[in-house]
């Protein structure tokens, strides 16, 4: 299956007011060297905690902001060069997770859908016929939802149409950051369900982003882990779920609540706040809460590395990579890096 996404290096540090230890300005390290890709037809699943830089990958992706430094190319095509921004937001549409702030809450619902391909030089009939015809296709009758306004919708009914915004340019791929993390769990059952068949019906390709990790694992055929602005492991969802290899995706796992009474966590598998990602750790970053770390992890940062696992599974941790000089690494020469996706 071909790639549509393909994202390398990826990079984005946000200036603060102030200095850092040395004098230096100081910087936000939001996303630092950030690579994967998304087959066509497929979702990839992005998760990690408040702050790791799962949305502001989203956002430089949309080119909402503008990356430091990184290739982007969609459909073999690399930006800038090939295509425009204005293009690539016709073909990748991003779906937010305030459903309300999302609207115009001026415009009445058909207004706000009809809107896009307007702008893009469809006539205003055919455009305002499009919204109708997507309102139908998200369960929403077009002439009973039609001319209401946001505040006159439910939650769930504001982000359908937020789908169906997305959904008015026929785009090849859909970002989705938190998009059902504001839904109660019966309506957020029904946009999920929703989305696959929208995914299926319209040959759609996601880009999820969620804290919930029974959701992106419903939706997901494979999943990135994210960790302080990189990428930590990427792989089959059920791989990642079942056979993780990096410390902190066992962490974020094992922190899910669990329906057996008999197995309730005493603790968190997880202890400590994310360190500063102006000053982030030496080496790998998760070590100053990885209860295997080790002198290697302070002095040398891990590489996504192919695993013996296959399928694409990629772990950045010293304990997965061959003769890496962790005490728990495999044996055999290190490993080559490889790029990821």
């Amino acid at each position: 299956m071909n790639d549509l996404l393909t994202v390398r290096d990826l990079r984005k540090y946000f200036p603060i007011k102030g200095h850092d230890l040395t004098g230096g300005k100081a910087m936000v390290q939001a996303v630092d060297g950030v690579s994967f890709s998304i087959a066509q037809g497929e979702t990839l699943g992005i998760v990690g905690e408040s702050g790791c830089g799962k949305s502001t990958t989203a956002r430089l992706l949309m080119h909402l902001i503008d990356p430091d430094a990184g290739d982007i190319r969609f459909g073999g095509q690399a930006l800038g060069k090939d295509f425009t921004v204005r293009e690539l937001r016709r073909r990748m549409q991003m779906v937010f997770q305030d459903s309300y702030a999302s609207l115009n809450p001026r415009l009445a619902v058909q207004d706000s859908i009809a809107f896009g391909p307007m702008a893009h030089g469809l006539s205003p009939d055919k455009a305002r016929d499009k919204a109708r015809e997507l309102l139908a296709l998200v369960k929403l009758d077009p002439d009973q939802f039609g001319r209401r306004y946001p505040h006159e919708l439910s939650g769930g009914q504001r982000q359908r149409i937020n789908f169906e915004r997305a959904l008015a340019l026929d785009p090849e791929l859909v970002i989705l950051d938190e998009a059902v993390s504001a839904l109660d769990k019966s309506i957020e059952a029904q946009v999920l369900n929703l989305l696959m068949d929208l995914k299926k019906n319209l040959q759609l390709t996601y880009l999820f982003i969620s804290h919930d990790l029974g959701v992106v694992q419903y939706v997901s055929d494979q999943v990135l882990v994210m960790y302080l602005g990189k990428v930590v492991e990427v792989g089959p969802v059920d791989d990642v779920y079942h056979r993780p290899r990096h410390p902190y995706t066992k962490a974020l796992l094992a922190s899910r609540p669990s329906m057996d009474p008999d197995r309730r966590l005493e603790r968190s598998p997880l202890a400590g706040d994310p360190p500063n990602p102006i000053n982030p750790p030496s080496g790998c970053r998760f070590r100053t809460r990885c209860p295997f770390a080790e002198d290697v992890c302070a002095r040398v940062e891990p590489l996504l590395k192919v695993q013996d696992t296959g399928h694409g599974h990629l772990a950045a941790c010293h304990m997965v990579i061959r003769g890496s000089g962790h005490s728990e690494a495999p044996p055999g020469a290190i490993g080559a890096s490889v790029a990821v996706g």
